[in-house]
């Protein structure tokens, strides 16, 4: 590209530095933050070809009406929830993301919050620390993860890689989809209400959106059960956090692993206090090598976009 102009794009809210690096290398970035002023950009931000940002921040209607020559909106995730893909369509503008690669890393941590929500490793932890086991606090016993039924919640890439995890400890693996799988071995439960109610650890691993919103509520929360543990590594968006702030606090769930929340990165205060909970600052695919092969996908994509070829990785 250096014989020719650079295409202009912006960089929407803050991005992993390796992939500004690779925008830098290749395109005339515009960094545009989250909460800019959209009617007061300036004529050359107002000329970009494409849109990268996180997950989290998406692509609004209105930041797309604001880029009138926008053809590509590249996202550095898997979920595209944050974008109004509706507007996308009518306005002919492509979409991207990053899936696959970092479903390993996402699962991984899925099995890690597990464990370290049943075997109180985060409140042991601060035990150990604080002096209290020295002093002769006896930390209470906790579950085990050993045979217990275990039910999954969207049984994608993700879910798919957690089932496989879990498998050889697991007394049973369950799972609810909007529909059954043909090709997997584990139960499915086409009533999520039921799923909760046959497993003792559900895991939500569901892509997210407004059809996902609060579907795990209190009624799947009460139908887990006072020894149910529950692992959200999918949207905060998917449960409904003041139903499980209220079911914790009551005791009518055991505990929570949670990578995601409602209003990252700001956290319900009763859930910092409270040592069956175990809080992860949504680091799913925060590993080195799956943030450059996200990064490396959203070049590859943006690349093929302006080479006149087909896209990698297209939602839109």
């Amino acid at each position: 590209m250096t014989d020719t102009p650079r295409p202009p794009i912006v960089a929407y809210g803050p991005l992993y530095p390796y992939l500004t690096q690779g925008l830098e290398r290749r395109f005339t970035v515009h960094p545009v933050a989250a909460d800019a002023d959209l009617t007061a950009l300036p004529p050359a931000v107002r000329d970009a070809r494409a849109l990268v940002s996180f997950g989290s921040v998406g692509a609004s209607a209105a930041i797309m009406d604001a880029l009138p020559r926008l053809e590509l909106i590249a996202l550095f995730s898997v979920g595209y929830d944050q974008v109004d893909i509706d507007h996308a369509r009518q306005r002919g503008i492509r979409v991207t993301n990053t899936p696959d690669v970092l479903t390993d890393d996402v699962a991984d941590l899925a099995v890690g919050l597990l464990y370290a929500t049943i075997r109180n490793i985060a409140a042991n932890d601060r035990m150990v620390r604080s002096g209290a086991w020295a002093r002769g606090e006896k930390p209470a016993l906790s579950g085990r993860v050993t045979g217990r039924r275990i039910g999954i919640v969207g049984l994608g890439r993700i879910g798919r890689a957690i089932a496989k995890r879990l498998d050889p400890v697991a007394g049973e693996i369950l799972y609810h989809n909007r529909r059954a799988a043909t090709d997997t071995p584990y139960r499915y439960v086409a009533d999520p209400i039921d799923l909760a109610r046959q497993s003792d650890i559900l895991i939500v691993a569901t892509s997210g959106g407004p059809e996902a919103a609060n579907l795990v509520d209190a009624a799947m929360l009460d139908a887990l059960g006072p020894d149910g543990v529950i692992v959200n590594i999918s949207r905060g968006s998917v449960i409904d956090e003041d139903a499980l702030v209220a079911a914790l606090a009551d005791g009518r769930i055991a505990g929570a692993g949670l990578d995601v929340f409602a209003a990252e990165p700001h956290v319900p205060p009763a859930l910092l206090a409270m040592d069956q909970v175990v809080l992860q600052p949504h680091q799913g695919s925060a590993t080195i090598h799956t943030r450059a092969a996200m990064a490396d996908l959203v070049l590859a994509n943006l690349d093929g976009h302006f080479a006149g070829e087909a896209l990698v990785t297209p939602v839109v």
